[in-house]
């Protein structure tokens, strides 16, 4: 059997098992992660030299020249009948191993993510910058896809996507998209997100701002009329404008935190939390909406002071991530003890768990 028909299988059980991201570990066996645990997808383990071989098995001649010389690889791969997945494939101890993970095929609604109207109104901006964030794995990316999507049926525009590799793929609906990918289509994230202010995009996706040049040339983007949405590694809100304004020499950063107060739009902070009621995870989130306050304490750098602009903020769309998993605590969705792991405020979570064992026992 070959490797490549070895690798299909293995990708095959994973999405069947319901299953995110397979791995290909030599000295283990296969195993994918299923809400959030990982199940071994054979009893034996395989060596270093059958992980190369599935891993190189699905590459190009170029991208394998690209992994032997940069000693990591991004890359997507669409297997029919199978869908699309999006791979990481890299040395650990001079061997070859991956990651691979699975992208469905269909794009889901942002209700069906779990999001309400606060990330649907988001849809109908014209410019400035939108920021999701997360940790790896918290849905980021289909977030956004659910965000263009649902954009692209709505109203003409032009959107270009500038990805690290392309996940999923759009259909142009009323208007049209240009999907880039890093290394097949483009050098740098800086380099397309320049050149993409020449394409006459109304939207621009960016999958990751990772430096100091992609975030300069992303606020400028936004403070001239575009719509720009892109991740941040980062859980909250506060930690994000951090993040950003930490990437500037000192004498920058000023300039930098005046830009980003004039045309950040919104920050949409989200994790995937294991149910207790069902099989499968649900999103918590948080949902940060620029006013007249919170600009106020970005340029005056109080960002302490954020999360409480956003707990008075619920008739602007604003919810914190305590708020959100107060809701899923009462509504049984989730255990106290994963609500306490993911919250800023354990006497607030205390008091929402106190209200519901109260109400059973009444």
């Amino acid at each position: 059997m070959s490797s490549k028909k070895h690798i299909v299988d293995y990708l095959t059980e994973t999405r069947d098992r319901g299953g995110s991201d397979l791995h290909i570990t030599g000295g283990a066996p296969p195993a994918c992660r299923v809400n959030g645990t990982l199940e071994a997808l054979t009893e034996f383990d395989i060596t270093p030299d059958e992980a190369k071989e599935l891993v190189m098995g699905v590459l190009s001649e170029s991208q394998r020249a690209r992994l032997e010389e940069d000693l990591e690889l991004d890359f997507s791969i669409s297997i029919k009948n199978v869908g699309r997945f999006r791979a990481n494939a890299h040395y650990v101890r001079g061997s070859i191993e991956g990651a691979f993970r699975y992208i469905p095929t269909e794009i889901p609604e942002l209700s069906q993510l779990g999001h309400g109207q606060s990330v649907n109104d988001l849809c109908s901006l014209r410019q400035g910058l939108i920021l999701v964030t997360g940790v790896t794995g918290a849905g980021k990316t289909t977030t956004i896809a659910s965000m263009i999507q649902k954009i692209l049926k709505e109203r003409s525009c032009v959107a270009v996507t500038i990805e690290d590799p392309i996940e999923y793929v759009y259909d142009h609906g009323y208007g049209l998209v240009k999907q880039r990918e890093l290394g097949p289509d483009t050098h740098s994230f800086s380099n397309a997100l320049r050149s993409s202010l020449r394409q006459d995009p109304d939207i621009i996706v960016v999958s990751e701002l990772r430096d100091l040049e992609t975030i300069r040339t992303a606020i400028t983007a936004a403070e001239t009329g575009h719509l720009v949405i892109s991740t941040l590694h980062t859980i909250d809100a506060p930690k994000s404008l951090d993040r950003m304004i930490d990437v500037f020499p000192a004498d920058q950063q000023e300039m930098i935190i005046t830009q980003l107060a004039n045309c950040l739009q919104a920050v949409v902070s989200q994790r995937l939390i294991t149910r207790q009621d069902l099989p499968g995870r649900v999103m918590a989130s948080e949902i940060m909406r620029i006013n007249h306050g919170i600009r106020a304490c970005m340029i005056e750098r109080k960002f302490e002071q954020i999360v409480g602009l956003i707990q008075i903020g619920s008739q602007e769309g604003m919810h914190t991530i305590d708020e959100s998993l107060a809701h899923l605590l009462v509504n049984r969705h989730i255990s106290l003890n994963d609500a306490l792991l993911n919250c800023r405020d354990d006497e607030y979570i205390h008091q929402n768990f106190k209200a519901v064992e109260a109400s059973t026992k009444a």
